[in-house]
């Protein structure tokens, strides 16, 4: 019997249906997340606005501290603007791979072959903007702080990058640095800073991806902890 009040604002809790096999299911969802690849050889074959809606629309429902929900998702399909952000963006990834970038930094990406070089700022249909909201504009709400900000955007850009993979689009986590010409070009308020630029859309098909190796579960998980600490 539950303790809480209905005068609370709590609701009973609608739990998804557990599949018959948890293991499996476990493991279909990971062979399937296994094939997410970061891409950069877009078609233009169109995506309808309504199935980036619904994208967006399931990072939505991620966690967020307080309930606060502090990320703003900028959906670009303007061939025009789309030139305006590769434009700047290149301008500051020229300065990157001149002199900002260490030499380490520039070896770890030559394995992915990137350059100053982003067509697909113009090729992909849709970039997907994510900025972060350091404060909460909605009317009525106790007060504008938000919480945990960059954990709580970071969670949902984890679930929008699913649900691309699970609409059988492709994206690419952009990150050009600084990011501040995004906020300009796409005329946000001060209190909304860029965050992450995702080209979305179907892979070209001829598109070709790094062969990379992910780390296999041993090197990612530990289960409670050594019984010495490390010296």
């Amino acid at each position: 019997m539950s303790i809480v009040s209905d005068d609370q604002g709590f609701i009973p809790l609608d739990p998804a249906v557990p599949p018959a096999d948890p293991l499996k299911a476990a493991g279909r969802f990971h062979a399937f997340m296994d094939r997410r690849r970061s891409v950069r050889e877009f078609s233009d074959r169109p995506v309808p606005q309504e199935l980036i809606e619904t994208i967006i629309a399931a990072a939505g429902t991620a966690p967020s501290g307080a309930n606060k929900q502090p990320w703003r998702f900028v959906a670009v399909q303007d061939p025009a603007i789309k030139r305006e952000i590769r434009e700047a963006a290149e301008a500051e990834e020229r300065e990157f791979y001149s002199h900002r970038a260490s030499d380490t930094w520039l070896h770890d990406l030559d394995a992915l072959g990137t350059d100053e070089h982003k067509p697909f700022l113009d090729v992909a249909p849709w970039l997907i903007v994510v900025f972060k909201c350091m404060k909460d504009e909605r009317d009525g709400d106790a007060s504008d702080q938000v919480y945990y900000v960059n954990e709580s955007v970071g969670i949902a850009v984890g679930i929008l990058l699913a649900a691309i993979h699970h609409a059988g689009l492709v994206a690419l986590t952009h990150t050009p640095s600084p990011m501040k010409f995004l906020s300009r070009i796409l005329r946000r308020p001060s209190h909304e800073r860029p965050y992450l630029l995702i080209p979305v859309g179907w892979p070209a098909e001829d598109c070709m991806v790094p062969d990379i190796q992910r780390k296999p579960i041993e090197d990612i998980m530990v289960v409670d902890r050594p019984e010495e600490a490390p010296s």
